[in-house]
């Protein structure tokens, strides 16, 4: 595995998709823990099936599907923040939106069905010098944003009622969060796939909330677990001949299941 992995290092044909996923996976678990402390992780399925949707639809009408999937998404995002939406039930009418639409869209149109197939699966080995401006512009993005915004979302989960008791603009940071949310998952879904980015919001940042002494380690664990995930699906995906996306899943899905064996033994009874 590890000669695969760093023969696919030298080789041209993977470095870019290898270095895309990379990014992604550093940022996807770090949203992802932020979701969670807004009691918002079903966000994660919401915006990815409404950037599949308007990913298709924007290849429909001649857009590329990185420029069609990122503008819906940040359309769902902005939509949520202007009706001052919260919790998970908004997301959840997003994933039978963007469901429905996909399927429509993809049963009518010209390759839609592949096309389709493939944001379910994802598409991280095509993935080009697009794909990595646009994680390397999500990065920065992150970089200057969440610095400025997360003392205030820290706050609006604690203290629920101190924006509103001080007439503070609140909606400025919550727009400025759903926003980057929005377009990381809709990159984020056009490469490594809708269930792969669901899977690299949810799983990492519930693995390291059961574990980190502070939410800073919070933020840095969950960006770890997502990298160190991404390395081993991708050595395993090109050894094994597999498609990323799924092997991403099981991935993920071993380290959380790592975490539940130690206390199902603990609280196993004792051998007779």
């Amino acid at each position: 595995m590890l000669d695969a992995w760093l023969a696919s290092l030298s080789d041209p044909l993977f470095r870019l998709p290898l270095l895309t996923g990379l990014l992604l996976a550093a940022l996807l678990p770090v949203i992802g823990a932020l979701l969670m402390l807004r009691d918002e992780w079903l966000a994660a399925l919401g915006l990815s099936h409404i950037a599949a949707a308007s990913a298709l639809l924007g290849s429909a009408l001649g857009l590329p599907t990185l420029v069609g999937g990122t503008a819906g998404a940040l359309a769902g995002g902005a939509l949520k923040t202007r009706f001052e939406a919260r919790g998970n039930l908004a997301y959840a009418f997003m994933i039978l939106v963007g469901w429905s639409a996909t399927l429509l869209i993809g049963a009518n149109t010209e390759l839609g069905e592949r096309l389709a197939h493939a944001l379910v699966e994802g598409q991280l080995y095509f993935a080009g010098v697009a794909e990595l401006v646009a994680a390397l512009a999500l990065i920065a993005a992150a970089i200057w944003i969440l610095p400025r915004i997360l003392p205030q979302l820290l706050r609006s989960r604690f203290f629920p009622r101190f924006e509103q008791a001080n007439a503070l603009p609140a909606w400025r940071w919550h727009l400025a969060m759903d926003l980057l949310a929005a377009a990381t998952l809709a990159i984020g879904t056009l490469t490594v796939g809708l269930m792969g980015a669901f899977a690299l919001v949810l799983v990492p940042a519930w693995v390291i909330f059961r574990v980190a002494p502070s939410w800073r380690w919070t933020l840095i664990g969950s960006g770890l677990v997502g990298i160190s995930a991404h390395l081993v699906a991708f050595a395993l995906a090109l050894q094994l001949d597999q498609p990323f996306g799924p092997m991403l899943v099981a991935v993920l899905l071993g380290i959380a299941a790592s975490m539940l064996l130690p206390k199902a033994w603990r609280g196993s009874p004792p051998a007779s």
